[in-house]
Parts: structure tokens; C-alpha cells; sequence
């Protein structure tokens, strides 16, 4: 059997006003997840377990199939991992945001979605002025990067800058052991970037412009069981970001770089396509994660939200779709959420999300249509509201009875 699972991050969302009371994914047109859901099954799970922070790094960790409470270490450790670094048993990782502060608030986290070829000479700038030998910057994607750091600080709170859009920067500054240090770097970077040519460029191009780094969700290496042994598959992951290649790295997945793909509504959906069917050509497994939801809604920008969650139906969820059914051999295809992402709250939120599982081939004259299904009762909404708000368990104990041995 072939399995696939699609994930479109921080798909889910609240019933919004300017919607009719419908959310996101209610109001969205999506054929092809209506007609998956329609023809196959939907539930809920939980991705975050209680008391546990609904960042993505929980929550992928969860819905890839691994309990968070046993194996996370901190955010950055996995994006090193995906990003190929090669942590020691001294050093601390630090993930490490270029980001927009305007009047003493944190305007974007993202500093407007700056460009990998824009944020690489910044970085090296920071090398340049703050390395030193046991202390380094690293080019991760877009605002993404990373410092390792060691003998640093561990034992620190961080607070991730998309968690406090809108608030005071002074505010809320990493606390604890050594926190001095860490503010240090992040007060440092200021006028390096302040008097970097990148950003002069951009302030002429009336673009946001980075105004300094943010240091947070910091750990030290961390390891994963292979998923050859926990459930028999070899694979793919497929993503424009370091967290979930991370985790495919280091459960012995491979994780490919896709030329183009940016994490954004102009990532490289074709070239995904591509290379989720190049692994299915050879592997049994792919996860392919589309990360544009989530970030139009930590913009709190309903519109482009809307168009990422169609975006991420007509270019990734039919062709691989139509690509399954096309092979003629059994599949499975999965399509979730790994966390809601609300616009109005413009964070990660808790709550269970939404999950639609189909096994396949569905029909020997093509795919189902949705009105073809609700003519035999079978459309059901791709939202969080199909099961009644009840959630079904655990993604990572749920995962299992999909895809395990």
C-alpha cells in the first residue's frame, strides 16, 4: 500500500463573522478535500498534548507519529537536524528570526517574508560580528535561521516572536540563567542590520525591513526512532521548512530540498507534486507539509488564508490524488492539519483538528465528485466540526493503526 499524508499547516481556524459563522475550511472551495472526506472517513485528534505548548514542532512531532512528552527537546534542535547541522553532546541550538520591531513592538516576525538570497548575506554579516569559535549563525529558509551555541544557555524562557505580534519587544526577552547573554546578541544585531546594504534596498523598495534577530526555542540534539522499525516504511518528507525535514532526517526519512520552495504562497507546489510521487515511485511513504496556511494566519489575513487553503487542494491535494488513483495498486491518503492557526487570533491554538483518511483506489471510472457523493449522503464538510467537536485520541497513538505494521 502506498500511503501519502498531505499537510496543510494551520488550516484549522474559528467560525468568523465576515464568513456566515462558517470557518475557513468550511467557506473555502476545495473540491477535492470535500470529495476525499466525502468518500473516505473524517475525525478529529488532538495534536498537542495537555500542557504542552501548540507550537508546529509539537504538533508535527505528533501527527508524524511520536509522543512529544517523550522525545522533544526544543524547536531548534530539529530544524539543525533538517538543515543538516551536525549538533555536539555541549552545544545549545537557537532558532533565530529576522524580525521587523517598529516603536518598540514587534511589528512581523517574519520581516515580510524576506527571501532566503536577502536574509544569506545578513547572516553572514552576524558571523562576522558576533561569531566566534563555539558560537555560529546558520542560513536556514526565508526569516528561518539558526545558532549553535556551545556550552550556551538552555536553561532559559523564550517566547517564539509570532506568539506576541503586536506587544512590547522589551517584554518579553528571553528570562533566566545567563539571559544576558542571549540579550546581548539579539540588542547586537541592530546595527548590523540597521546598516546593511540588504535592508537599504529594501527600505527604497517600501518592502519591511529586518531591525534584529529574536533567539528562542532552544535545546539541545535530540533523536527519534527510525520509521523503518516503528512501522516497517521507507520514505520521503517533503517540505520548505527545517522543523519538518528535521524530523524526517532524524527518523531516517528522506527529506530533499525542492528548488523554490519557500514556506509562503509562492512556494514551488509543482516541484512538491514532483517529488512526493518520485518517493512513491520507490518508497511506500511521503509526507508532504505546505506551510502558507499557517503563516497567512499569523498575518491575520483571512483573504490570503482562504487562497492558501484552496492553493494547497487544487496544486497539491488533486494531483497527488489523481496521481494515486492513476497507479491502480492500494493507497492510503491522509490530509490534516498539524494545528488551527485562527485570523483572529493570529497564533497556534490547541484545540483537535481535522482529519480525512481514504483508502483507495475509489472507483474504476475516475474520482468521485462531491455532488455525486451527497446524492448518496456521503458529503461531509472537511472541518472541525464533522465529529461533533469530539476528538478521537492522540494523533501520535492514532497515526500508528494508519500507517504502522
Amino acid at each position: 500500500m502506498k500511503i501519502a499524508v498531505l499537510i496543510g499547516d494551520g488550516m484549522g481556524d474559528y467560525p468568523l463573522q465576515e464568513l456566515g459563522g462558517k470557518t475557513p475550511l468550511q467557506a473555502a472551495a476545495i473540491p477535492n478535500m470535500r470529495a476525499i472526506a466525502a468518500a473516505g472517513t473524517v475525525r478529529l485528534v488532538n495534536t498537542i498534548p495537555a500542557g504542552m505548548s501548540p507550537g508546529s514542532d509539537v504538533a508535527n512531532l505528533s501527527i508524524m507519529g511520536f509522543d512529544p512528552r517523550k522525545y522533544y527537546t526544543g524547536r531548534a534542535p530539529i530544524e539543525a537536524a533538517g538543515a543538516g547541522i551536525v549538533m555536539g553532546p555541549r552545544d545549545i541550538a537557537f532558532r533565530c528570526n529576522l524580525i521587523a520591531v517598529e516603536a518598540e513592538r514587534i511589528k512581523d516576525h517574519s520581516s515580510g517574508h524576506i527571501t532566503t538570497e536577502e536574509a544569506r548575506p545578513m547572516i553572514a554579516a552576524l558571523n562576522e560580528r558576533l561569531g566566534k569559535p563555539g558560537l555560529a549563525f546558520h542560513v536556514s529558509a526565508g526569516y528561518r535561521h539558526l545558532l549553535i551555541w556551545e556550552n550556551g544557555p538552555g536553561e532559559l524562557m523564550t517566547i517564539p516572536p509570532h506568539d506576541v505580534l503586536g506587544q512590547p519587544a522589551a517584554k518579553n526577552l528571553p528570562t533566566g540563567a545567563r539571559q544576558d547573554e542571549v540579550r546581548h546578541l539579539m540588542e547586537a544585531s541592530k546595527p548590523i542590520l540597521a546598516a546593511h546594504p540588504v535592508n537599504a534596498a529594501r527600505r527604497k523598495a517600501g518592502k519591511t525591513v529586518p531591525t534584529q534577530i529574536w533567539l528562542w526555542g532552544q535545546g539541545r540534539r535530540t533523536t527519534l526512532p527510525a520509521y523503518r522499525d516503528l512501522f516497517g516504511l521507507t520514505g520521503s518528507v517533503i517540505s520548505a521548512v527545517d522543523l519538518v525535514r528535521g524530523i524526517g532526517k532524524l527518523t531516517g526519512l528522506n527529506a530533499e530540498t525542492v528548488p523554490g520552495a519557500t514556506g509562503f504562497l509562492d512556494t514551488n507546489y509543482a516541484g512538491k507534486v514532483k517529488a512526493a510521487l518520485n518517493a512513491l515511485d520507490h518508497d511506500d511513504f511521503v509526507f508532504v507539509h505546505v506551510e502558507a496556511p499557517d503563516e497567512c494566519g499569523h498575518m491575520g489575513d483571512l483573504k490570503l488564508k482562504l487562497k492558501a487553503i484552496e492553493t494547497f487542494d487544487r496544486e497539491v491535494v488533486g494531483p497527488i490524488w489523481r496521481s494515486l488513483e492513476a497507479m491502480r495498486q492500494p493507497y492510503r491518503l491522509i490530509i490534516a492539519t498539524d494545528h488551527r492557526t485562527p485570523v483572529a487570533v493570529r497564533n497556534h491554538t490547541a484545540e483537535p483538528v481535522p482529519v480525512a483518511v481514504l483508502n483507495g483506489p475509489v472507483s474504476n471510472t475516475g474520482l468521485p465528485s462531491r455532488s455525486a457523493m451527497a446524492k448518496h449522503g456521503r458529503e461531509a464538510p472537511f472541518d472541525e466540526f464533522v465529529n461533533g467537536g469530539q476528538a478521537s485520541g492522540m494523533a501520535f497513538e492514532w497515526l500508528k493503526t494508519q500507517i504502522g505494521n
